[in-house]
């Protein structure tokens, strides 16, 4: 199977950038397509980002403009570049991936964007 680790998460102001990495290990030259995800306190799971092997990438439709996923290493590795961040997008962000019909999710890296 596949073993998703993300990094990169902190606190920021309002305004600011982080820079988010999935690092992917396992079985990653199955991996089609990795995702992001995030869940605010309270609040469902919701979609961010997802990005293909053959560099598809698509976007929430609020997010577009202010996030950009990327991938290098084939896909080992995903980054989720977050800009312009709003006290709205604190949450714990996830990634994703599905092989075999079955979910692989990392643990998860905590944003806190401060106003």
């Amino acid at each position: 199977q596949v073993q998703l680790v993300e990094s990169g998460g902190g606190l920021v102001q309002a305004g600011g950038s982080l820079r988010l990495s999935c690092v992917a290990s396992g079985r990653t030259f199955s991996i089609n397509v990795i995702n992001w995800y995030r869940q605010a306190p309270g609040k469902q799971r919701e979609w961010v980002a997802t990005i293909t092997t053959a560099g598809i990438t698509n976007y929430a439709d609020a997010l577009k403009g202010r996030f950009t996923i990327s991938t290098d290493n084939a896909m080992n590795t995903v980054y989720l570049q977050m800009d312009s961040l709003k006290p709205d997008d604190t949450a714990v962000y996830y990634c994703n991936t599905k092989l075999w019909g079955i979910n692989s999710w990392g643990q998860g890296t905590q944003v806190t964007v401060s106003s």
